[in-house]
């Protein structure tokens, strides 16, 4: 049986727990020095990986940025960007999404049977759909992603899909940055939701490596055996 991919979740927050406020422009919660560091995490992945809901929100490039990463990607027999991933539970995809439009690479869009086929009438031009049956689990789509190669994935977002994916135990590795503002809009998305999540008071997280990148902190958490000490 092939190894599920190793699964890191990158997110950045405000002090109060927020991913985003509640107007519809983006809020830019990271800083230039952070972006690096985050392209360079991206650059040593295979897939990344956001929901549906991001794709339509925050219109994504996803690929990396660095001509030097890419470059060293390319060196390496690798295509410039890690592959691009979506989760949709209803096909509501547009294809001229810089997600789909950007980039040359792969793009694969994960979906529920019962949206297989919008999904396909939507984005089958310009991506791979699969079906994954009712319902969509992230257990499902790393099975698949292994079959097709993917041994590590970066998890960007948003809240829903961090929360999958840390509700399901399936996650190795959490970077965690905190932005120096509050957003205090109950009406704006947190970082996770409610759940039943693996780490609690008496299996806590373990934490290897705490630096502050200019005005932000990064935390970086270990959720797994499979992650290598700091």
């Amino acid at each position: 049986m092939t190894a599920r991919p190793y699964v890191l979740l990158s997110c950045a927050m405000s002090i109060d727990g927020y991913i985003d406020d509640a107007t519809t422009d983006r809020l830019l919660l990271s800083n230039d020095s952070d972006l690096d560091r985050i392209d360079a995490v991206r650059a040593a992945c295979d897939a990344i990986l956001v929901g549906a809901a991001t794709v339509r929100r925050d219109d994504p490039r996803l690929l990396v940025r660095s001509d030097t990463r890419r470059a060293d990607r390319v060196a390496r027999g690798l295509p410039p960007s890690p592959v691009k991933v979506t989760v949709t539970g209803s096909g509501d995809l547009d294809p001229t999404a810089r997600f789909f439009a950007l980039g040359d690479g792969v793009k694969l869009v994960y979906c529920p049977t019962g949206a297989a086929e919008k999904t396909r009438e939507q984005v089958g031009q310009v991506a791979t759909v699969v079906d994954v049956g009712e319902p969509v689990t992230p257990q499902a789509i790393l099975t698949d992603l292994a079959v097709r190669g993917v041994r590590r994935l970066m998890v960007e977002g948003g809240g829903s899909v961090h929360g999958q994916f840390l509700t399901a135990g399936v996650a190795d590795e959490l970077h965690l940055v905190v932005a120096p503002f509050f957003v205090g809009d109950r009406r704006a998305p947190r970082f996770v939701g409610d759940g039943r999540f693996p780490w609690r008071p008496g299996r806590r997280a373990r934490v290897v490596e705490v630096r502050q990148i200019d005005d932000v902190v990064l935390t970086r958490y270990a959720l797994s055996d499979r992650c290598p000490p700091g």
